[in-house]
C-alpha cells in the first residue's frame, strides 16, 4: 500500500482557491485568440483541467496565473494553426454610449473594426504583446514571463506595434485628402 504525501497534494479548494481569480482573464485570452465564445469556453476548460491535472506541480510556479495565461496562449495558437486559421481577433469593444449619435456610434465602430484589421496585419508576436499590455493591462514583468522575453524586446515590440496600428490609422483618416 503506497503511502501518500498529503501535504504536496493540492485540495480542490485550494485548486479553485488559486485559480478563480484569473479565470476570467483566462476566458478574455482565448475569446481574443480563438473569437468564438464556445471555443474560447472549451479552451478555458481545457487548460483548467490540465492545471488541475498538474497539481502536485503547482507550486513550483512563482507565478500561476501567468503560467496559466501562457498555456492558454499556446494551447489557442496550436488550435488555430490546427485549423489553419488566420483570423485572430485581438480587439474588442464594449463602447456604448446612450447619449452619443448615431453618427458617432457608426464612427466608433468603424474605428474598432479599422483597428482589428490592422491589428491582424501586425506580426503574431506584436499582437500578443498588444493583447497583453493594452487589452488585458498587464505589467510589462508579467508579459516578459509569460512570453519568455528580455525586457527590451517587449518594449520594442509593443512600440513597433502601436506605431504600425497608429500610421495605418493615420494613412486611413488622410486618404483622398491633399
Amino acid at each position: 500500500m503506497q503511502a501518500t504525501n498529503q501535504s504536496t497534494v493540492m485540495t480542490q479548494t485550494e485548486f479553485l482557491k488559486t485559480v478563480m481569480p484569473f479565470k476570467d482573464k483566462l476566458f478574455r485570452m482565448a475569446k481574443r485568440l480563438l473569437v468564438s465564445t464556445e471555443e474560447a469556453e472549451d479552451a478555458t476548460q481545457e487548460v483548467l483541467m490540465k492545471l488541475w491535472a498538474g497539481k502536485r506541480n503547482m507550486g513550483r510556479y512563482n507565478n500561476v496565473e501567468a503560467f496559466a495565461m501562457t498555456m492558454t496562449k499556446n494551447f489557442c495558437l496550436d488550435r488555430l494553426k490546427s485549423k489553419q486559421s488566420g483570423n485572430l481577433k485581438l480587439v474588442h469593444s464594449n463602447y456604448a454610449d446612450s447619449q452619443s449619435s448615431l453618427q458617432r456610434q457608426l464612427e466608433a465602430e468603424d474605428s474598432v473594426a479599422w483597428i482589428e484589421r490592422i491589428m491582424q496585419e501586425l506580426p503574431e508576436q506584436q499582437r500578443m504583446i498588444l493583447q497583453l499590455r493594452d487589452v488585458e493591462a498587464y505589467e510589462y514583468e508579467e508579459i516578459e514571463a509569460m512570453l519568455d522575453m528580455k525586457p527590451t524586446a517587449v518594449r520594442v515590440a509593443l512600440s513597433r506595434a502601436r506605431k504600425a496600428v497608429r500610421d495605418k490609422l493615420v494613412e486611413k483618416h488622410r486618404y483622398g485628402i491633399g
